[in-house]
C-alpha cells in the first residue's frame, strides 16, 4: 500500500519574496509538488526542487483557472500517491485563503496536513506605507474584511457596517476597488465620519507599490485620478493613516 504523503497550506506572505516565513521555505525546499497561487511571488518557485512538479491554479475574479472543488481534490490526490504537497497561497493562508475549505476536504479524506500561516496583506502592505495598523494614540482596535461584500441593506448587513464604521478603529478590506464607492458610502452611512483618513495601498510590499490617501468624503475621486491604483490592493480605514507622513519609509 502505497504511504500517505502530507499536505502543506502555506502562506507566501504579501508579496516581497523575503517575508516568506522560514517554515514555509522549508515546506517549499522539500515538496514534491507545489500548487501555487496567482498573488504567490513566481520567484518563490526558484526554491523548489527541480524534479517536483509545479501547478498553477491561480484565479482572477472571473476567470479560475482551476475551480476550488478541483483544487480540493487535487491536494489530496497528489497526498494519497505518497507525495509531499505544498499549497502556496499569497498572504497567509487563512485570510481570505481558502485555507479552511481545503483543510476540511483534507480531514475528510484522512489526508495528513499541516497549517503554516504568512503574514498577510492587511499589515504588511500599511506597514510598508508607514502605516501601523494599530497605535496607541490613534487606534486600538483593527478588523480584516473582504472586498467582495454585500451592497443589501438587510438587518444583518447593516449590524455588520454599523458594528465597521462605529466600533472598529481601523478597517483594512482586501482587494475592494472595485467596490470602493460602496464601502464609503455604507461607512458613512453607519457613522463614520467624512474626514475619516483613507489609505489605498496597491501592489503593497514590492517595488511598484503605490500608495494614495485621502479621506472618505474625497477618496473616491482621488483613486480616479490615479489610474495606476489596482487591485491587488488594500484599502485601509483609520486615524492611523494620518501617520503615513510622519513615518513612510519604504517608497521614500
Amino acid at each position: 500500500m502505497t504511504q500517505r504523503g502530507k499536505v502543506y497550506l502555506v502562506g507566501a506572505g504579501p508579496g516581497d519574496p523575503k517575508l516568506i516565513t522560514v517554515k514555509g521555505l522549508e515546506c517549499l525546499r522539500r515538496a514534491d509538488v507545489v500548487i501555487y497561487d496567482r498573488l504567490a511571488n513566481p520567484t518563490l518557485l526558484e526554491h523548489v526542487r527541480e524534479d517536483a512538479e509545479r501547478i498553477y491554479c491561480g484565479k482572477l475574479p472571473d476567470n479560475h483557472t482551476m475551480r476550488q472543488e478541483a483544487i480540493n481534490a487535487l491536494l489530496a490526490e497528489k497526498a494519497l500517491e505518497g507525495k509531499t504537497v505544498v499549497r502556496l497561497k499569497g498572504g497567509d493562508p487563512c485570510v481570505f485563503g481558502r485555507a479552511g475549505e481545503e483543510a476540511e476536504h483534507l480531514a475528510q479524506r484522512g489526508v495528513p496536513f499541516e497549517i503554516v500561516p504568512g503574514v498577510t496583506a492587511g499589515i504588511a502592505a500599511p506597514a510598508y506605507a508607514g502605516i501601523p495598523v494599530t497605535h496607541r494614540e490613534h487606534g486600538s482596535s483593527f478588523a480584516v474584511v473582504t472586498g467582495h461584500l454585500s451592497g443589501g441593506k438587510s438587518g444583518e448587513d447593516a449590524e455588520k457596517w454599523r458594528a465597521l464604521a462605529r466600533g472598529v478603529d481601523t478597517v483594512a478590506f482586501y482587494m475592494g476597488i472595485a467596490n470602493l464607492p460602496l464601502i464609503c458610502a455604507r461607512l458613512l452611512e453607519h457613522g463614520r465620519r467624512p474626514d475619516t483618513p483613507v489609505a489605498v495601498i496597491a501592489r503593497g510590499t514590492l517595488p511598484e507599490q503605490a500608495t494614495v490617501t485621502g479621506t472618505l468624503a474625497t477618496i473616491e475621486e482621488t483613486v480616479q485620478r490615479h489610474p495606476g491604483i489596482s487591485n491587488p490592493a488594500i484599502i485601509l480605514v483609520g486615524d492611523v493613516v494620518q501617520l503615513r507622513e510622519k513615518i513612510k519609509w519604504f517608497e521614500e
